[in-house]
């Protein structure tokens, strides 16, 4: 038996006599290069596509400037997956272990996780793969430009899914009752008041065929797939799959702060009561663990941005310290990071943390804008709304085919970047194959329709 599988085990062990509560982990330790793969693609096998290439250039060049190394990548599941990066020192992988048992207990426990766990099943990393498997075979059948140029569309559409909804959902009634009884006109009064004229019969009215989509509909893959004109079946399939594999990716953008901060509170807490482990690489891995949950990076004093393992490890630390361990999992079960953030990240903290919200000044000048609390925790929570995406709904589909879409810039609170949009709607063209419009306004909210 090696250290590293002797420490995990005495940690595994440890970690179910504090009540972690998780499915089984399955740890495999993975090459520096295959590790940068997993992080850029998210998943170890995914489908091809040349934007993870772009991704992949752009993680070398920050972990070549040191602004990223990567000691692990977890997978929630049943089982769970998780990779270790080979090149960590045995203090690192001891640390990691610890840090996954944390993310397993906060994927099996959270509520947001279980929901979608239960819609897609714990089985991602097969998924995934199955996928790759099918987008070949349509690569060899239908040539590598048109696969590509439908994966070009429905991952530049891949955060646009209803996340309140369902991942698995029926088309629309194609036929309804009217919920309206057309108006009488005066003549038909007239005629009804009549003498000798009796009060019709109740009619139950008739079906009439439902508009599409017959609400603002916020899930574009879906309805992509369902709904575009000219697609081939193999074409909408693509468009399913990168909609489930959305689907399991949300909890883990709508949890991250929370997350990570669960999964740093707990190897913090078993490396310190694991009493088998040997002091030195005990020391070691406490500096790695001061190293990732500190405020900003080495050297600076302020950073305009978070870290998200420090504030959530922080704010987890003072939950368990002021409410006990049994209120941080009530917390941990029902929370996201938007009820965490407002309902525990509090003036006192931010004001601990140096939190405050910026704004940038002509010549590059960076101003402290406030430190209200308030606008503090919705600095933090409005790259997550939606998950990160513009709030744009299908609100028409006309009887030539020509599709219009709405923008909800109220709910956004902004405009969109017109030059981005546009490149999005042309996509949505390329599948949709008859005319699309996008009613939006711009970054100065003046009205704007795109059109392709």
């Amino acid at each position: 038996m090696t250290e590293l599988q002797e420490y995990a085990d005495g940690i595994e062990s440890l970690a179910r006599r504090l009540g972690l509560d998780y499915y089984p982990v399955d740890f495999e330790l993975a090459p520096a290069s295959l590790m940068t793969e997993i992080a850029v693609y998210g998943l170890p096998v995914r489908m091809p596509h040349w934007s993870f290439g772009v991704r992949y250039i752009h993680q070398l060049v920050r972990q070549s400037m040191g602004h990223s190394k990567i000691f692990e990548v977890m997978f929630p599941g049943d089982p769970c997956r998780a990779f270790l990066m080979d090149g960590n020192s045995l203090a690192e992988n001891t640390l990691v272990t610890a840090h996954v048992l944390g993310h397993a207990d906060f994927a099996k426990n959270n509520q947001l996780f279980a929901r979608f766990h239960a819609m897609a099943g714990g089985n991602i990393v097969e998924m995934a793969a199955a996928h790759a498997h099918r987008i070949q075979l349509a690569i060899e059948s239908h040539g590598v430009e048109r696969v590509e140029g439908v994966l070009d569309a429905a991952l530049a559409l891949e955060s646009h899914i209803d996340v309140a909804g369902e991942l698995h959902r029926e088309r629309y009634a194609e036929f309804v009752v009217p919920t309206v009884r057309p108006a009488e006109n005066p003549f038909q009064s007239r005629f009804r008041r009549l003498p000798g004229i009796e009060e019709p019969k109740a009619v139950k009215p008739g079906l009439v065929r439902a508009p599409i989509p017959p609400h603002p509909e916020y899930d574009l893959l879906w309805f992509i797939a369902n709904y575009s004109p000219e697609l081939e079946q193999w074409e909408r399939d693509i468009f399913l799959m990168v909609r489930s594999e959305s689907f399991y990716f949300y909890p883990v953008f709508a949890c991250q702060i929370m997350n990570e901060g669960w999964a740093s509170y707990w190897h913090a807490r078993l490396l310190r009561e694991a009493e088998f482990l040997p002091q030195p690489l005990y020391l070691s891995a406490i500096k790695a663990h001061s190293d990732v949950v500190r405020p900003f990076a080495s050297g600076q004093e302020t950073a305009l941005a978070i870290n998200p393992y420090h504030l959530g490890f922080t704010l987890w630390e003072r939950i368990v310290q002021k409410h006990g361990l049994e209120r941080a999992r009530e917390v941990r079960r029902d929370e996201d990071d938007f009820g965490f953030i407002r309902n525990w990240l509090d003036e006192e903290h931010a004001e601990e943390a140096g939190l405050f919200v910026y704004e940038a000044r002509p010549g590059d000048e960076i101003r402290v804008a406030t430190k209200d609390i308030n606008a503090i925790r919705e600095a933090i929570l409005a790259p997550k709304f939606n998950f990160g995406a513009p709030r744009v709904a299908a609100v028409e589909l006309k009887h030539d085919g020509s599709l219009t879409l709405l923008h909800d810039h109220p709910s956004d609170g902004r405009g969109l970047d017109v030059t981005r949009a546009k490149r999005v709607l042309d996509y949505v063209h390329r599948v949709w194959r008859r005319p699309v419009r996008l009613n939006t306004v711009n970054e100065r909210n003046e009205a704007v329709e795109l059109t392709a």
